[in-house]
């Protein structure tokens, strides 16, 4: 447990502040645990810097004093990276909150560190763009976390990770030096391209503090359809329909199954049922073309017709509105917060290649019913992309404590699976605290050895979130 005295807590002070360096454990409290409540952490002091020199003062400081730092943003991680379990100070990006600059020319954003990733949707469609990474936690991320973590979300498909949102950066290294890494540049061949190092880095290489992200045109039309299908198979068939027929033009295809519509209908006021009958799996097709005049809606009517013919749709309803497209999504989106509302859930964030989603599905289902019995599986996601969320929420009538001892096994045996099939363990949620054990397992003793590497060489005093990734 790290252990700070007074005299060098009041120098970390000096440098922020006596407003923004909060030492009251009430206040700290809610930011030494994280939204799933799997971990309780520890610190001291939080500072608030407002300013890129501060950041900095407070990274020389702590590389001088050799003081463990753990950058915190939204606080919306799902790996436990932003937890300071060893009483490490906690750095809050949250007061590094301007967009810099909007270049429409260019089509950037040149944003600061503790942005909300939905004040920059505002901004960037005030400029009649899109910025197009989209999650369910958007109204509070920071999109210093959104690029530590490398993001992904429901516009993967069409737009990539936040990797591919990137341009540039700003970072404070682990002893306060600042690489100004702002570029707007699509093509700069000069060199090792050293902003991929701290993107999905979880912060223990750095610190970002601003970026330079991509815009895109607004999409003029967009169509978007809740369709039932028989099994993920059945789903998988539509995509390769959809993707077929609508080429780049298909920018979502999402996948759920009953139950969980059944909880957001449950605990989600407003919400509705899109079909008149119940039905196994649902898929959400978006397709969007940034031309006026592309009929998109008809394109839709034309993939969900030779859907219908090949026997693989059940029933569909097409947005007739913006608001019922907004509907639709509010569904997708509910889907992580009604889980905590039914209990406990075990949790995995997994990819395979798009053709195993199906078997994947099979067999972690059938081998977690027999581990669990009455267990209620809840797998949705980005099917598009070969991701799910492959959750399980706890039997109706058992223990919620009893069901979350079953974590480790639980996850472990998907693991297993999707390792099985050339998969990743984490697709978009990281590694941080929870899945670091796993790296000797899942990483080649070459990768690890080349990580830890760089790992020394930009922080070689171990003070940048210590005890995550590597």
């Amino acid at each position: 447990m790290t252990d700070l005295s007074d005299d060098l807590i009041a120098r970390f002070v000096s440098i922020v502040g006596n407003p923004y360096a909060i030492t009251d454990p009430d206040e700290i409290a809610p930011h030494l645990v994280e939204r799933r409540d799997l971990y309780q952490g520890a610190s001291p002091l939080m500072l608030r810097p407002g300013s890129v020199d501060e950041v900095s003062a407070i990274l020389t400081l702590a590389s001088e004093t050799e003081t463990p730092i753990v950058p915190q943003g939204g606080n919306t991680g799902l790996v436990g990276a932003q937890i300071p379990f060893n009483g490490e100070v906690i750095l809050s990006l949250s007061r590094l909150d301007r967009i810099r600059a909007v270049d429409t020319a260019n089509d950037t954003m040149t944003v600061e560190a503790g942005v909300v990733l939905d004040t920059i949707h505002k901004a960037a469609d005030e400029a009649d763009r899109l910025f197009p990474l989209s999650l369910g936690s958007e109204g509070s991320c920071q999109i210093g976390g959104n690029l530590s973590t490398n993001a992904g979300g429901t516009a993967v498909l069409a737009y990539g990770n936040t990797r591919e949102l990137v341009l540039g950066l700003e970072v404070v290294l682990a002893d306060g030096r600042v690489w100004n890494g702002l570029r707007g540049l699509r093509k700069d061949n000069t060199g090792y391209d050293l902003k991929d190092l701290f993107v999905g880095a979880e912060g223990t290489l750095g610190v970002i503090t601003a970026a330079v992200i991509k815009l895109f045109p607004k999409p003029r039309e967009t169509a978007t359809a809740f369709v039932a299908v028989e099994t993920p198979a059945d789903a998988l068939t539509l995509f390769a329909t959809a993707r077929a027929r609508a080429g780049s033009q298909l920018t979502a295809c999402e996948i759920l199954p009953r139950i969980g519509l059944e909880f957001v209908l449950r605990h989600a006021e407003g919400t509705r049922d899109p079909m008149a009958q119940p039905h196994p799996w649902y898929v959400l097709l978006e397709l969007s073309s940034p031309l006026k005049g592309a009929g998109i809606e008809g394109l839709m009517q034309a993939v969900l017709e030779a859907a219908y013919e090949d026997g693989i749709v059940r029933d569909a309803a097409v947005a007739a509105s913006f608001a019922q497209s907004l509907d639709f999504w509010q569904i997708r989106l509910l889907l992580s917060e009604v889980q905590r509302l039914e209990g406990g859930s075990i949790k995995s964030d997994v990819s395979v290649p798009v053709g195993k989603v199906p078997e994947m599905l099979e067999r972690g289902i059938a081998t977690v019913r027999e581990m669990v019995p009455g267990v209620r599986p809840v797998p949705f996601g980005h099917i598009g992309d070969g991701n799910l969320h492959f959750n399980f929420s706890q039997p109706e009538d058992m223990d919620r404590e009893a069901f979350m001892k079953m974590w480790g096994p639980v996850t472990d045996v998907i693991d297993d699976i999707v390792m099985e099939f050339g998969g990743s363990i984490s697709a978009e949620h990281g590694i941080g605290y929870q899945k670091r054990h796993l790296m000797e397992h899942i990483k080649q003793p070459l990768e690890l050895e080349l990580m830890r590497a760089i790992k020394k060489t930009l922080d070689p005093k171990g003070i940048l979130n210590p005890g995550k990734v590597v």
